[in-house]
């Protein structure tokens, strides 16, 4: 009797508590709406009353929400951050690329889009005709060839990059073995493992992982040396009468921010 007594008296008291709060409620909102009038000592006992209410009620929700957005802030700017470095740090490769370049008139020119469907294609710059660029004139980074021009506007141009999956754009290249050229055709982009391929290359060609590849020169779309990568794999057709080799570059085509393009020698 005595543990049902007092459990009655407990539900009791809890009935009078949430009553309250309720009715407290009530009282705040209604005076809130009366904003105009003149606030007596009770109404703002009543509000701070009310204030401190929610507050202990929604402080462990506002406390995660702000821990929340605190860590996303801070994410976002550690990210910002890192980018910043990448492209402080390409634009200072690119200014020191174009003392080394003293034979060619160089252009530089920061990316202005890129289109997600064709990543790998092409990319778009600040500078066009106004600039002097012209079609076929050859894209590099400090980490070598990544591209041509291949539309040129008013103040803007198109490049193709090299890992274009266009089967009729060939670029032809040089692999430096023992210090000879072998000649061969860069045409083809590995997407899955981020390596350039070379076909059709000689089966009595020794290419072997290590091995420079640059710009030949032949067909005079682009000057020749121009670094391209190294050889990182080689392998035999099915037939075993042609090799495919991979070229591995230095360049992150997925993060390019500014390029230098080559109008030609001084």
């Amino acid at each position: 009797m005595i543990k049902i007594y007092t459990r009655k008296r407990i539900n009791k008291k809890n009935k009078i508590i949430i009553s309250s709060i309720v009715i407290i409620a009530i009282i705040a909102i209604f005076l809130s709406i009366n904003s105009n009038r003149k606030i007596t000592k009770i109404e703002s006992i009543l509000k701070d009353i009310t204030m401190t209410t929610n507050k202990v009620i929604t402080y462990p929700f506002t406390k995660q929400k702000k821990e929340v957005n605190q860590d996303e802030n801070y994410l976002i700017q550690k990210e910002l951050n890192e980018s910043l470095k990448q492209e402080i740090k390409e634009l200072k490769e690119l200014l020191e690329l174009n003392t080394t370049l003293t034979e060619y008139e160089v252009e530089n020119a920061t990316i202005l889009s890129r289109n997600k469907s064709y990543w790998f294609n092409t990319l778009s710059i600040d500078k066009g005709k106004k600039d002097g660029l012209k079609k076929n004139m050859a894209v590099i980074t400090s980490n070598g060839l990544i591209g041509k021009i291949s539309k040129v506007y008013g103040n803007y141009s198109e490049v193709k990059l090299i890992t274009s999956n266009d089967v009729n754009y060939k670029v032809s290249v040089s692999i430096k073995i023992n210090n000879h050229d072998n000649y061969a055709i860069l045409n083809g982009y590995d997407e899955d493992n981020n390596l350039l391929k070379v076909t059709g290359v000689s089966k009595t060609t020794e290419a072997k992982k290590g091995d420079v590849v640059v710009t030949s020169g032949l067909g005079e779309l682009f000057p020749s040396g121009i670094y391209v990568g190294e050889v990182e794999k080689v392998t035999n057709d099915k037939y075993d009468l042609s090799k495919t080799v991979y070229i591995k570059t230095k360049q992150d085509f997925n993060n390019i921010h500014y390029v230098s393009i080559l109008k030609g020698k001084e």
